[in-house]
């Protein structure tokens, strides 16, 4: 019988920085989350909790084909996107304990996570809210002339919601610098996508706009890399929008408390053969970006990370209670606001 002779090692096409970049931000999105995981069990987080795991392709490829003067704006699965972005861990360590110290100073929690100086517009809780919302920012830009754009993404659930249809339709109208986004994981919470829409194919709805349309390997990080770039060379051309169908998966449930019955464990197994943290580990690897030693180093640099961000969450103070007031209206003397 022949061997089988190992397959050759895909091409690198990206400098080694953006490599040793994507490895790194993917790692730490994922071990953040299993740490946010473990402290949820053990009551240190409460609330709502929606894991990333699975999906940091999407955020880490992203970034890399983005400016820093762009605007982010996403739902309420929203802890891989501002650690992608370069937030502190330990700001939203904070945050999912409801710490002062966190980026809302503890009244966002896990679905409200937001940080201005990265341009990260946060998380959103109703679902599809932030679409009109997105376009609502890359109006702004479009008004100022900045050359600047939106990215905003959602979950295949929010591609029911009417708000996406209107924005849809001003976005293409206006011709506005915004890159849709659906973050298509398979389920709606726990329904799938074959069993709550006609179209499967999501990215197709943008076509009824004649919107630029096109699916994308959401596990591999160069191939959302190379479509985000794609899209946002369009919007600063004054093109319009994009939409983007990311095909991905979240290998733990919807939220902290969703039992998982509507998939078999079989599914996700398969998925997370083309896990893409190790699909980009092996490609470094492989070719000779990197050694095991520089992957090791920047194993250690992340644990580290993700230890000292739960130790900074369980040492800051709770928030004071004069702050139930604050943040609330720009106006400070708001006349509706009493003591």
């Amino acid at each position: 019988m022949a061997t089988k002779t190992k397959a050759a090692p895909a091409k690198t096409t990206h400098p080694k920085e953006r490599y040793m970049y994507w490895y790194e931000s993917m790692l730490l999105q994922r071990k953040f989350e299993e740490k946010a995981g473990q402290l949820y069990g053990q009551q240190k987080i409460r609330g709502f909790c929606h894991l990333y795991i699975g999906q940091e392709a999407c955020s880490s490829g992203g970034v890399t084909a983005l400016t820093k003067d762009d605007k982010w704006i996403t739902a309420y699965r929203d802890h891989g996107i501002p650690l992608a972005l370069g937030t502190d861990p330990k700001a939203i360590m904070a945050e999912l304990y409801g710490k002062a110290t966190g980026t809302t100073k503890g009244k966002g929690g896990s679905m409200h996570i937001f940080d201005k100086e990265r341009n990260f517009v946060g998380g959103h809780g109703i679902v599809g809210a932030q679409i009109p919302l997105g376009a609502g920012i890359a109006f702004a830009e479009k008004y100022n002339k900045t050359k600047n754009l939106c990215i905003c993404l959602f979950g295949d659930g929010a591609v029911r919601q009417g708000a996406l249809h209107e924005a849809f339709n001003m976005a293409m109208t206006w011709k506005l610098p915004v890159i849709f986004v659906v973050e298509n994981n398979g389920y709606a919470m726990g329904t799938s996508v074959t069993r709550t829409s006609n179209v499967t194919d999501l990215y197709t709805i943008g076509e009824a706009y004649d919107m630029p349309s096109e699916p994308v390997d959401g596990m591999d990080v160069e191939a959302v890399h190379e479509a985000v770039s794609r899209a946002a060379e369009r919007a600063r051309n004054g093109e319009g929008p994009t939409f983007l169908e990311f095909k991905t998966y979240r290998y733990r449930g919807h939220s902290m408390s969703d039992p998982q019955k509507y998939r078999t464990k079989e599914e996700v197994e398969e998925y997370k053969r083309r896990d893409p943290i190790e699909t980009i580990k092996e490609k470094i690897l492989a070719n000779g970006i990197a050694t095991e030693e520089e992957i090791a180093a920047i194993d250690a640099k992340v644990k580290q990370q993700v230890e000292e961000s739960v130790k900074f969450a369980e040492e800051s103070p709770w928030p004071d209670a004069s702050e139930i007031y604050t943040d609330i209206y720009l106006q400070e003397d708001y006349p509706f606001i009493k003591d």
